[in-house]
C-alpha cells in the first residue's frame, strides 16, 4: 500500500469567528486543507469569501478579536494550535513565507528594498555575516525578476512601479528559502511578461519541493499553477478537487458563474456580470451572455475621425536622470482620444504607460512635444491656465486606498470634485453618484478602510464622475479586484460610457480585460508605441514581435486551456 504524503500543511475543520460567544459570526466554516511538499493548492473566491483570512490563520496572524478553532492544524508535522507567540515568530519567514497582496502598504516607506529583503535573514541569524546576507538579498531580488538588483536594493518603495514593488515582496518572502510559501495575489500588479517570469520562479520552487498555497482571483494563474483548487464562498467550501476537474466540470453554480465572468475576446460586446453558465449533459459548460445595446461582439464602432479629438498627444518625449543613467520613459508618443472611445494601453512594467498617464493628467510635463485637451493647450502651461479644464479630465487609480485621505469619509472624498453648492443639494448629488456606481447612500458615512476593494474602486469612480468629465484615465483599475467584482466594475464603466459618452484611457496589464472593453489599443515598449490599431484586429493578428510575445505570455496562462467551454450570445 502506498503511504499517505507527508503534509506540510494539514488542516481539518478550520473555523474563524468574531463577536461574543453564543452570538458569533462565522467568517470561515469547516475548511479542510492539505498541502504536500512539491504541490500547489489554490484558494479562489470573491472578496470577503475568507481566502486571505484562512491563509493568515495558518501563520497565526488571523488578527485581534478573531477566534480560530480547528480539529487539526499542523505545519510540517507540528501542532500549530499549541504554538506560543515566540514559536510562531521562529517559524514565520523560515518555515513559511508570506507574499502580501498590497505591496505599497506592506513595504516600509522608511526602509530600502534591500533592508526589507534582508530582514528575515538578519532576524533569524541564518547567515554568518552581513556580506553573506547582502549577497543572498541581491540573489533573491534577481530570482524574483528584478532588473539591476544592486540599484533596486538602494531604492525605496515609492520609487518603484507597482510591478517592481510586488517583485520586492516576493524576494523578501523567498529570501530565507522557506519550505512553505503562502502567496496572496502574488501577481496582482504584474504585466503578462513579468507575470510569466514570476510564475516560472514559483513553479521552479514547487518543483524543487516547496509547498505553495496560492490565493488568487485570476483563474488563468490558477489553471497554470495549481494541482488542486478550493473554491470558497461566504467562508464555506462550495467546490474542490483537481484543477482540471474544477475548472472544466465545475459542480457548483458559483464556480460556473466565476468562469462566465472572465473577460476576454469572447465576451467583447456583451455584459459580463449578468452572464450565466449552465452545465450540459456532455459535461461541457455553455456560457450565455447578453449583448450590449447597439454593439455586437465584433469590431466596436470607434469615434468618427471627423470629430475633433478630446485629447491630442503629439510627439511627446520624457526623460529621467542625466548622462549614462538617463532613462527614456517616453519617446515621440503620438495618439488621439475621441469622445466616447475606450483607448486601451498595454505594455510591461517600465514601458512608459504610467508616465504617459501622468502627462495626460497634467501631473508631469513632457520634455518635448505637446498635449491638447478639448482643443486647448494642456501641457507647457501654468496650472492656473489649466484649472478651468481640470474637471474635464479625471483619474481612477490602481490603488484607491492610497489615493484617499484616510481622515476623510466617503462623502468628503467624493465631494472634493463637486462644485460649490448648498448642503441639501450636495447630499442629493452625492447619493445620486453612489447610486450610479451601485453603492447605497449609507456608505457616505463610512471611511475607506472599512470598505472592500470593489467598494473602494466604486468610490473612486464616483469621485471621478462627480466632475462630469469628458474623459477618465484609468490606471490598472481592475488589478486588485476579484473576478465577480471586476465584472461588475467593467459593466459599470461600459454603462457610463454608453449613457454619458465618457471616454476612457484604459491602462492594464490584463490583456483579457483590454480585449473586452477597448475600441483601440496602443502597445507600449521601452517608451515607444510599437503597434496600435482596432482592438479585435490587433489581438487577432499582431504584427510587431513584442506584441506577439505579450500575447504568447498571456495565452500560455489562459484559463481556457484546460476548459471545454461553449459560448453563446
Amino acid at each position: 500500500m502506498s503511504q499517505a504524503p507527508h503534509w506540510l500543511v494539514d488542516v481539518a475543520g478550520l473555523q474563524i469567528s468574531t463577536g461574543p460567544r453564543g452570538h458569533e459570526t462565522r467568517l470561515v466554516q469547516d475548511l479542510s486543507l492539505q498541502i504536500a511538499a512539491g504541490e500547489c493548492v489554490a484558494l479562489v473566491g470573491e472578496s470577503g469569501s475568507g481566502k486571505s483570512l484562512s491563509a493568515r490563520a495558518l501563520l497565526g496572524l488571523a488578527g485581534e478579536g478573531l477566534r480560530v478553532h480547528a480539529e487539526r492544524l499542523q505545519l510540517a508535522g507540528e501542532n500549530a494550535l499549541a504554538f506560543s507567540t515566540r514559536q510562531w515568530r521562529q517559524r514565520r519567514g523560515t518555515l513559511a513565507g508570506l507574499v502580501m497582496q498590497d505591496a505599497l502598504v506592506s513595504l516600509d516607506p522608511l526602509r530600502t528594498i534591500g533592508q526589507e529583503v534582508e530582514e528575515t535573514l538578519l532576524r533569524h541569524r541564518l547567515l554568518p555575516n552581513r556580506a553573506a546576507v547582502r549577497a543572498r538579498a541581491l540573489q533573491a531580488l534577481q530570482e524574483a525578476g528584478m532588473d539591476h538588483p544592486e540599484q533596486r536594493a538602494a531604492q525605496y518603495a515609492h520609487q518603484l512601479s507597482g510591478g517592481l514593488r510586488q517583485r520586492a515582496l516576493i524576494a523578501a518572502a523567498m529570501a530565507a528559502r522557506p519550505r512553505l510559501l503562502i502567496a496572496d495575489e502574488p501577481t496582482t500588479a504584474l504585466d503578462a511578461t513579468v507575470q510569466a517570469q514570476v510564475l516560472a520562479l514559483l513553479a521552479q520552487r514547487v518543483q524543487d519541493g516547496i509547498g505553495l498555497l496560492l490565493i488568487s482571483h485570476d483563474l488563468a494563474l490558477v489553471a497554470r499553477m495549481a494541482q488542486r483548487v478550493i473554491v470558497l464562498r461566504h467562508g464555506q467550501v462550495v467546490d474542490a478537487g483537481p484543477t482540471d476537474q474544477v475548472l472544466s466540470r465545475p459542480r457548483h453554480a458559483y464556480t460556473r458563474q466565476l468562469l462566465a465572468s472572465v473577460p476576454s475576446a469572447a465576451s467583447r460586446g456583451h455584459w459580463l456580470a449578468s452572464a450565466r453558465a449552465e452545465e450540459w449533459p456532455d459535461g461541457q459548460v455553455l456560457i450565455q451572455r447578453t449583448a450590449l445595446p447597439g454593439r455586437s461582439a465584433g469590431p466596436a464602432a470607434t469615434a468618427q475621425p471627423q470629430h475633433e479629438p478630446l485629447i491630442q498627444e503629439q510627439q511627446v518625449s520624457k526623460h529621467f536622470g542625466r548622462g549614462p543613467q538617463q532613462h527614456k520613459a517616453l519617446q515621440d508618443v503620438t495618439f488621439d482620444l475621441h469622445r466616447g472611445e475606450v483607448l486601451g494601453i498595454v505594455g510591461e512594467s517600465g514601458s512608459g504607460k504610467s508616465t504617459c498617464a501622468r502627462i495626460l493628467l497634467g501631473l508631469q510635463e513632457p520634455d518635448s512635444g505637446q498635449v491638447r485637451l478639448l482643443g486647448q493647450p494642456w501641457s507647457g502651461v501654468a496650472e492656473p491656465q489649466r484649472r478651468a479644464l481640470r474637471p474635464q479630465l479625471q483619474y481612477i487609480p490602481q490603488d484607491p486606498l492610497s489615493s484617499f485621505d484616510p481622515r476623510y469619509d466617503v462623502a468628503r472624498i467624493v465631494a472634493e470634485n463637486l462644485p460649490p453648492q448648498d448642503k441639501p443639494a450636495r447630499q442629493r448629488r452625492l447619493a445620486q453618484l453612489l447610486d450610479q456606481v451601485g453603492l447605497p447612500a449609507a456608505v457616505l458615512a463610512r471611511h475607506p478602510r472599512s470598505l472592500s476593494g470593489g467598494q473602494r474602486q466604486r468610490v473612486a469612480i464616483a469621485r471621478a464622475l462627480a466632475a462630469q468629465p469628458a474623459a477618465i484615465v484609468c490606471d490598472e483599475p481592475m488589478s486588485a479586484l476579484d473576478i465577480h467584482v471586476q465584472a461588475q466594475v467593467l459593466d459599470l464603466l461600459t454603462e457610463l460610457r454608453l449613457r454619458l459618452g465618457t471616454a476612457l484611457v484604459f491602462i492594464s496589464h490584463d490583456l483579457g480585460v483590454v480585449q473586452h472593453i477597448s475600441d483601440r489599443v496602443l502597445v507600449f515598449h521601452q517608451g515607444r508605441i510599437v503597434e496600435q490599431g482596432e482592438a479585435s484586429a490587433l489581438f487577432a493578428a499582431p504584427s510587431h514581435p513584442y506584441t506577439q510575445s505579450l500575447l504568447a505570455a498571456a495565452q500560455h496562462g489562459s484559463p481556457q486551456a484546460p476548459l471545454a467551454l461553449r459560448r453563446a450570445a
